[in-house]
């Protein structure tokens, strides 16, 4: 095994340790924060390891991501209880995860945060549907107090939020929203929580609980530079779907047009209904006009009776367009390169990118060029049933926080 470090300018150099009881991982970058990653369900080895790399590298703070075909939400929180009772932690389910290397499906990622240069606070909002959005908001309040109050005078730090919210909940617009307005000027980023695209159960963890139907929110105070960024990879057409009978409570639509829903999507992207899966849905996305913006508002699934279920909010009269594609590799490119420039340099970035682009990438024969991108700009993250970016629930888009270099401390 290999303990890969990343330098001032972004090279890597790889030290020989000897071989863990698990496979598992490690990765520290220039800014302090360090990445352990495994594709074994040794959930008791991993937080052993979690434990060791913590006390290492003195994090405060544990950000996981996993898949639930790895290990299951309720095993790998006790096991972090047990072998890691000193460190904060939080973390979700995933549709895919992205880890050093790249894309993969079928693993367990750990960020760790450097108590050197971040100050972390968080905490889980359980049972969403039926929170109310004022006491969300001042449960915001209250962590923005409690982080306040973990640092110290006079300390020179900048603020960031994420949120990890159920993307089954049917509540990422509203949450994302109250959250938004508890935060002030502080942005936010994040995702929403994936189960390898069974669509039954998310599972959030948070200082060794388990829920679903809930979120979680961490707030960060650090001297490291970073930005906040999304891109996207579509363009709006003329083709317009006029949603005429739905259900919004669970995001269905049944009509568009005054005709069922599959049938008239299918007929507007030129697919026989009959063979429409998520893969179809991902290469052709619809988007709805915002504040002068276009949004994807993806499609889940075809349901039995000819409705769409979607990733997002939905309902009677909106006016969706069909939108084409275009190059994902080349705009996700450039998007990178420009917050490279900004940052005068990427460290490291957090990134949460939805389970579509990761369906389209293969669809389209562009996975590995995808894969070989994050990896390159040292991506780590998890694919999404959604993501956050600021005041918006956002579908088919990559969201994400770059870190500038910052030499850790020796």
């Amino acid at each position: 095994m290999q303990r890969q470090q990343y330098g001032r300018q972004g090279e890597s150099r790889a030290e020989e340790f000897e071989e863990d009881e698990l496979a598992c991982s490690r990765t520290s970058y220039a800014c302090g924060l360090a990445v352990l990653t495994t594709d074994e369900p040794d959930v008791d080895g991993f937080a052993r390891a979690l434990a060791r790399e913590a006390e290492a590298v003195e994090a405060g703070f544990a950000l996981l991501f996993f898949s639930q075909s790895l290990v299951d939400a309720e095993s790998l929180a006790a096991a972090l209880k047990i072998h890691a009772p000193q460190l904060a932690h939080a973390g979700c389910s995933t549709a895919g995860e992205i880890t050093p290397e790249g894309l993969e499906d079928g693993h367990v990622v750990a960020m760790l945060f450097p108590s050197a240069s971040f100050t972390v606070a968080a905490t889980m909002i359980r049972q969403l549907s039926t929170s109310g959005m004022d006491g969300i908001t001042g449960e915001v309040e209250a962590l923005r107090r409690r982080l306040k109050a973990d640092l110290d005078d006079g300390s020179a730090t900048s603020q960031f939020a994420l949120c990890l919210i159920d993307g089954l909940s049917y509540a990422e617009e509203a949450v994302t929203s109250a959250i938004h307005w508890g935060l002030d000027d502080i942005p936010l980023i994040g995702g929403s929580a994936g189960d390898d695209l069974k669509f039954e159960t998310t599972r959030l963890i948070s200082n060794g609980e388990v829920a679903s139907d809930s979120a979680v929110i961490v707030l960060v105070a650090t001297s490291v530079p970073f930005h906040v960024f999304k891109t996207d990879n579509f363009v709006p057409t003329g083709e317009k779907l006029v949603v005429t009978a739905s259900d919004p409570d669970h995001r269905i639509v049944r009509e568009f047009n005054a005709e069922v829903a599959a049938r008239e999507y299918a007929a507007s992207v030129g697919i026989v209904p009959q063979t429409l899966t998520p893969m179809s849905f991902a290469s052709h996305p619809v988007v709805v006009k915002v504040g002068g913006e276009y949004y994807c508002r993806s499609i889940q699934k075809m349901n039995p009776d000819g409705s769409l279920s979607f990733f997002c909010a939905i309902d009677d009269g909106v006016v969706l367009s069909i939108a084409q594609p275009k190059g994902m590799v080349e705009s996700t490119r450039a998007a990178l390169g420009a917050v490279d420039e900004r940052l005068g340099g990427i460290d490291m970035i957090l990134g949460f990118d939805c389970v579509l682009r990761r369906l389209d990438a293969r669809n389209r024969q562009v996975f590995r060029d995808i894969s070989e991108l994050y990896r390159t700009n040292r991506v780590i993250g998890f694919g999404t049933y959604g993501e956050q970016y600021r005041s918006m629930h956002l579908n088919q888009t990559f969201t994400g926080i770059a870190f500038g270099y910052r030499q850790a401390a020796e």
